[in-house]
């Protein structure tokens, strides 16, 4: 195996004729280069430099050491950087857990995604369960609703706001609700919770409202597809229905009386928000669901 202690010494002096100029580049005594250099002719079993008290000179042999040393130098110099910028770039798996009902929004950002990081490879599960990160190997989970304790490093997102809407041919056909009360003679589209049961609507001075449903979903996107399609009202967070309300393709209803939604966090493990794959999936997250928030003033922890 080759040794490479005392190249960097023999190098050192090499360069700078001295051995006390040497001590001063690589912050050592001029004692140690002096033994280092020593060690490494003992080992190569031939004179590298010629000494005098006032002089340094190379020998033939130390002359032609001397582009090997700096060649391999450089090569280890060029390794380092290249290990530095890499350790630098976001790249290699990164796994996301998010909620099922954020997986159409996230979908369609993924191009920008990968356009800004090509060098990822993005694998994602859509779940509302609790998930352990270190166990199930996930590097980010994206979860709607209060958190339990944990040491998990969360970044809050956004704190969403309930959405009433319809598409504009069903309040051709049915009117526009002048109040809640009001919804209950009309068609809702509700929301079936995993565990069962109609989830109500929220409505500001809070007073939920349990929708008469004339039909059920599980699926908040599918949800907003049915109004879409002016099969009745239905209520959603406001990133869901961003852009069919921009299309014009639904409109609000009783907007004066929107309630704020559940925070949305982007949890990670303590110290994985360092590494670049990481950190750049939170900041994709941020950038997702955060407009919101930062239009509000809201500050993440």
């Amino acid at each position: 195996m080759i040794e490479l202690s005392g190249i960097p010494a023999f190098v050192a002096v090499a360069e700078r004729r001295s051995f006390r100029e040497a001590a001063t580049a690589l912050g050592v005594t001029p004692t140690a280069v002096s033994k280092a250099v020593a060690r490494l002719e003992a080992r190569l079993g031939t004179r590298l430099l010629h000494r005098s008290s006032r002089h340094v000179a190379l020998t033939a042999e130390g002359e032609g050491y001397l582009r090997h040393c700096r060649a391999a130098l450089d090569r280890l110099a060029a390794g380092e950087d290249e290990l530095t910028r890499a350790a630098q770039v976001a790249q290699g798996p990164v796994a996301l857990s998010t909620s099922s009902v954020l997986g159409r929004a996230v979908v369609r950002a993924l191009p920008r995604l990968v356009a800004r990081y090509p060098r990822i490879a993005l694998s994602i599960s859509f779940s509302d369960r609790a998930v352990r990160l270190d166990a199930e190997e996930i590097d980010v989970a994206i979860r709607i609703g209060p958190l339990g304790d944990s040491a998990l490093v969360r970044r809050r997102l956004r704190t969403p706001r309930w959405v009433t809407v319809a598409a504009p041919a069903y309040l051709a056909r049915a009117g526009e609700p002048a109040s809640v009360e009001a919804l209950a003679g009309h068609a809702c589209l509700a929301f079936t919770r995993p565990r069962g049961g109609v989830a109500p609507w929220q409505f500001a001075g809070g007073r939920p409202f349990a929708p008469p449903a004339a039909l059920r979903l599980d699926r908040g996107e599918l949800l907003v597809d049915a109004a879409v399609a002016g099969l009745g009202i239905a209520q959603a967070f406001d990133f869901l229905v961003e852009e069919p309300l921009r299309a014009g393709a639904l409109v609000e209803v009783l907007a004066e009386h929107a309630a704020p939604g559940p925070p949305v966090h982007a949890l990670t493990l303590p110290g994985r928000q360092a590494v670049p794959r990481v950190r750049a999936l939170l900041d994709f997250a941020e950038e997702l669901l955060g407009r919101h928030a930062a239009a509000h003033g809201e500050a993440g922890p």
